[in-house]
């Protein structure tokens, strides 16, 4: 149950009005024998568990062609080990195709309680963790970023802020305000519907095991059941809805359980869980703050992205990642909850300044208040290298009119940073359905598609999962851009970028719209390189441009 909420709550996954927005508000005596309850994908053709590492013209699935990559062209060839860093609920740094995969921070001594580099972090042995305290206490749930605006804004509103709003400030809180308050109203409407769903389905099972006189009945029995009582009829078309989408009881509440943390902790004006850290949270220049503890009590998300980059493609067990010679740095700074702008900027210098060469950042939100701290260290991370790749979220919007967070463009003076790329999902089924029905995606904003569907990978616990998200997406890219890295070490951050910008398999044919399957679009028309990252494509220009 924990590992189905967690990987259904955290923002980068598939959007959650999928999970309610398709839900009515029924009474007791509705008739649910055509409702679409649920959205889901059509699973008659189910890919290979490794179907993003395939190629397409050889395994008939759109991958990456990371196998042909690795069979064909680097064979016998050397490499050098890259250094990515994942920004993400931390890492399960014992997982059985990871655990030699995990960067080690080579001048600290484990377990002295010394700060033995002097880079302001006690016993950093494998990464840091920024959302938790000095006691190794962790933050499991945070708010959304438009909960904490709206709290900041209300208390200067009841004369408890720092001066009175200004005049754009009294502006935005407005939009603040409505956006928030709709939001709170709308996931406490979902607890109550999803509450009467599960208790229509339960009396519908029991008045159904009253008419066939037994508990067994079958589904044949169920579909033939022909009658005039408006019970009996409601009875058999809830039980059939909830077979035909596989809503079992677990499922359902699994939901009411993930309305009810929205209610609870993401849309809660009176929660705030920052005194576990215990930092001077004003102070937003401030990155000495949290513990060493960077598995965190749940670690699905960053290990699932984890497995993606860089599972052990040697020890045949799993799963295969990316790229072979890649070191893990684990920075935990996203929990159940929006990220903190803090806390992304403190992750990215900690990965800058520790030897990190790549950055993936699978998370996306719809504010950034504090954005210019993050300008400011995206921007150092360009002067020194650093790849940042980041995914493009999973509410099927075009991203060039509706900016999310964080983004390549600095706030202050536009420029866009050089060496970010942009990520988008595509799917296993080629044709119209290329583009994930939920990825974002945006021909100005988005650099190009990796896979997103399906994606099987490692999860924490010793456990392997499928998942789906441009938060899968964005790691298929790292993977890439290491593996390029790693045997064209002399290549620099921005040539990297041009590589796989210019070598992407470009598809110009129609596909549905993400967000409107009966809009069709030109697949090339959704991101600036008009196609799906390559690694064999890659290795071939890379080769040409080093002789």
């Amino acid at each position: 149950m924990e590992i189905i909420l967690k990987h259904l709550i955290m923002k980068t996954q598939v959007s959650f009005l999928l999970l309610f927005s398709t839900i009515s508000l029924y009474g007791s005596n509705a008739d649910y024998s055509n409702t679409y309850f649920l959205k889901t994908r059509d699973t008659v053709l189910i890919p290979p568990g490794n179907w993003f590492n395939l190629d397409e013209e050889k395994d008939q699935v759109p991958g990456v062609s990371v196998e042909r990559a690795y069979n064909e062209l680097l064979k016998n060839k050397m490499s050098k080990n890259v250094v990515v860093a994942v920004l993400d609920d931390g890492i399960d740094i014992e997982h059985e195709d990871l655990k030699n995969k995990i960067w080690t921070n080579q001048d600290e001594i484990d377990g002295n309680g010394i700060d033995d580099d002097n880079n302001g972090y006690i016993d950093d042995i494998h990464g840091w963790n920024f959302i938790g305290g000095k006691d190794g206490t962790p933050v499991v749930y945070d708010n959304a970023e438009i909960t904490r605006m709206y709290v900041q804004y209300k208390s200067k509103v009841m004369g408890q802020g720092d001066g009175p709003l200004t005049v754009k400030e009294r502006k935005e809180f407005k939009k603040i305000e409505k956006e928030f308050e709709e939001e709170l109203e709308y996931y406490k409407a979902a607890q109550i519907r999803v509450k009467e769903f599960i208790n229509d389905l339960i009396r519908s099972e029991k008045i159904l095991s009253v008419f066939f006189n037994t508990d067994e009945y079958t589904d044949v029995q169920i579909e033939n059941l022909n009658t005039v009582n408006d019970s009996i009829r409601r009875a058999r078309d809830i039980v059939l809805l909830c077979k035909k989408k596989n809503l079992t009881k677990e499922v359902l509440e699994a939901k009411l359980e993930i309305a009810s943390l929205y209610v609870d902790y993401y849309y809660n004006s009176e929660y705030d869980p920052r005194s576990i850290v215990g930092d001077d949270y004003v102070n937003k220049s401030e990155k000495n703050y949290g513990n060493n503890k960077v598995v965190g009590p749940d670690a699905s998300h960053g290990t699932h992205v984890a497995g993606i980059i860089a599972a052990d493609r040697n020890n045949n067990l799993g799963v295969k990642g990316v790229a072979s010679n890649v070191q893990l740095m684990v920075l935990r700074m996203s929990c159940a909850g929006d990220e903190r702008d803090k806390d992304i900027a403190s992750s990215i210098y900690y990965a800058v300044d520790n030897g990190a060469q790549i950055i993936n950042m699978s998370f996306q939100k719809h504010y950034s208040p504090d954005k210019k701290f993050v300008d400011k260290a995206v921007n150092y991370a360009e002067k020194q290298g650093v790849l940042i790749v980041h995914a493009a979220g999973n509410d099927s919007e075009n991203i060039d009119k509706i900016e999310t967070y964080p983004t390549n463009k600095y706030l202050e003076s536009g420029r866009k940073c050089k060496s970010w790329i942009e990520v988008a999902s595509s799917s296993w089924k080629n044709e119209k359905n290329l583009a994930a029905e939920f990825t974002n995606y945006g021909s100005k904003s988005v650099d190009l598609f990796a896979p997103g569907v399906d994606i099987y990978s490692t999860s924490d616990n010793q456990n392997y999962q499928n998942d789906s998200g441009t938060s899968m997406s964005a790691p298929v890219v790292a993977g890439v851009a290491a593996l390029v890295w790693s045997f064209y070490p002399e290549l620099d951050a921005r040539q990297i970028k041009n590589i796989l910008m210019k070598s992407v398999v470009i598809k110009s044919h129609m596909v549905n719209q993400p967000g409107e399957q009966d809009k069709d679009v030109v697949f090339s028309s959704l991101s600036k390189s008009g196609g799906i990252i390559n690694a064999y494509n890659a290795i071939l220009l890379a080769e040409k441009l080093t002789k």
